[in-house]
């Protein structure tokens, strides 16, 4: 369980930081939008399954390894995570760093198979 600290940081940066649906998502990747979607998960959750077309750079070094996705500041980035709180948080970073264009996944991961099928 996380702590209390935790979720009442992730709450006030998610009113920062703009979230996607996973239908949303859907429909950007069926439209061929222009965008980049990087999966912030540590690898090991990687094995567990990706949204198809993702990169995958952890939280951790995400700061870092952005260059390797894009430098473009207007780039449209779509982040998750497994739940959407640390996607939450890395679109937070990546705006403090001048990116105008980030998007959390809403629910992360397990938002998108739920959601899926339907």
């Amino acid at each position: 369980m996380p702590m209390p600290e935790f979720k009442m940081l992730v709450d006030e940066i998610k009113r920062e930081v703009r979230e996607i649906s996973a239908d949303e998502l859907r429909r950007m990747k069926a439209g061929g939008e222009d965008f980049s979607l990087i999966d912030v998960r540590e690898r090991e959750d990687w094995y567990n399954g990706t949204i198809p077309g993702a990169q995958t750079i952890p939280r951790g070094v995400l700061e870092l390894k952005i260059d390797h996705v894009t430098t473009d500041k207007n780039r449209k980035i779509v982040l998750y995570c497994a739940g959407g709180s640390c996607s939450a948080l890395s679109a937070h970073m990546l705006q403090r760093m001048g990116f105008r264009n980030v998007y959390s996944l809403a629910g992360g991961y397990r938002g998108w198979q739920e959601t899926e099928g339907k």
